[in-house]
């Protein structure tokens, strides 16, 4: 494997980066509408979102991303592979992010609630004054864990043929017939992008973890 494969495998590293990118700001935008169903008043609306989150929960993330290549080709709708996998991704992401974030605000003790109710609070004050800080300080650090977990699975892309890192790499290994080598640069690449995200997910976990 020479300097023009390698460069190829590292060139790749930008569309990983970037299917990241999309998939997380979808995830966040959309795991923060199925949080805010999840706090409905209304039952119905809670029992659908708890049924639309543990589909997409029970579905393995390969068959979302080919429902979304294929099935929405199949309906008209050709999107491209970035496009179809960061959808599949923003579902996958959304329904784990809102389950984290339900988690922490359902964690806030009932007194914090109660407390700003005696306070003569309306229910949107209280959420945004008294529990939601407390609710982030709660979330950040798994929240952060699962940044990780979307940046390896967009990996999953290459299967509808996306050409982002774990693709290039196959390319590669195809071509030069070394794939130890051709698979340890990838390996190396995907270690770098997810060692901080790691590393700070401890860091927030042993920070909640003296403040109690």
């Amino acid at each position: 494997m020479g300097v023009n494969e390698l460069t190829y495998i590292v060139l790749a590293l930008r569309w990983t980066l970037l299917l990241s990118l999309l998939a997380l700001a979808g995830g966040a935008a959309f795991g923060a509408l199925l949080t805010g169903l999840g706090l409905s008043r209304s039952k119905l609306v809670r029992r659908g979102q708890m049924l639309f989150v543990q589909f997409v929960q029970g579905t393995p993330l390969l068959i979302l991303l080919l429902i979304a290549y294929f099935g929405l080709s199949a309906a008209g709708l050709d999107i491209g592979a970035l496009l179809s996998s960061a959808l599949a991704l923003t579902l996958y992401a959304g329904s784990y992010f809102s389950t984290i974030w339900l988690a922490a605000i359902r964690a806030v003790p009932p007194g914090q609630w109660e407390g700003a109710s005696a306070l003569g609070l309306s229910r949107w004050l209280r959420m945004r004054l008294v529990v939601l800080p407390q609710a982030l300080r709660t979330a950040l650090a798994p929240s952060c864990g699962f940044v990780v977990q979307v940046i390896k699975n967009t990996s999953l892309a290459s299967i509808v043929g996306f050409i982002e890192l774990t693709r290039a790499g196959q390319i590669v290994s195809n071509a030069t017939f070394q794939p130890l080598l051709a698979f340890g640069v990838v390996a190396a690449a995907y270690f770098v992008m997810c060692l901080p995200f790691t590393l700070l997910s401890d860091w927030l976990e042993q920070r909640q973890a003296r403040l109690h």
